[in-house]
């Protein structure tokens, strides 16, 4: 994997948990710059889905080429699915949705990392 893209997602991912957190301590609702954010996020992701998988037969074992693939394809529902909570909530709460999101996020690219380190050729 491109080791700059994932820097630029978990930094993205970053910025999407403070804001969110940022939203969530001064009790406001998702607003344009949460849902941009998320966007943007999710349009790396989508960049990190097509390289991950032009890259995903240097991955010689195939179960982990399949949990590989399975982080690369579900990594992508979580930013929308979040924003769509968020969206629907009309609590405070929503925005400890986004947060947890954004940390499910990091937590995937990071593990994605991983498998990509440990296991390909």
């Amino acid at each position: 994997m491109l080791q700059p893209l994932t820097v630029v997602l978990l930094v993205g991912s970053g910025v999407l948990a403070l804001l969110a957190a940022h939203h969530l301590l001064r009790r406001r609702l998702v607003d344009d710059p949460v849902v941009i954010t998320a966007l943007v996020l999710e349009v790396a992701l989508l960049v990190q889905l097509v390289v991950g998988l032009t890259k995903a037969t240097a991955i010689a074992d195939g179960a982990e080429r399949a949990t590989f693939i399975a982080y690369l394809f579900t990594v992508l529902l979580v930013p929308p699915a979040t924003v769509v909570i968020a969206i629907k909530e009309k609590t405070q709460w929503a925005m400890g949705v986004v947060l947890g999101g954004a940390f499910v996020v990091a937590i995937l690219v990071a593990r994605l990392q991983q498998v990509w380190s440990l296991h390909a050729a």
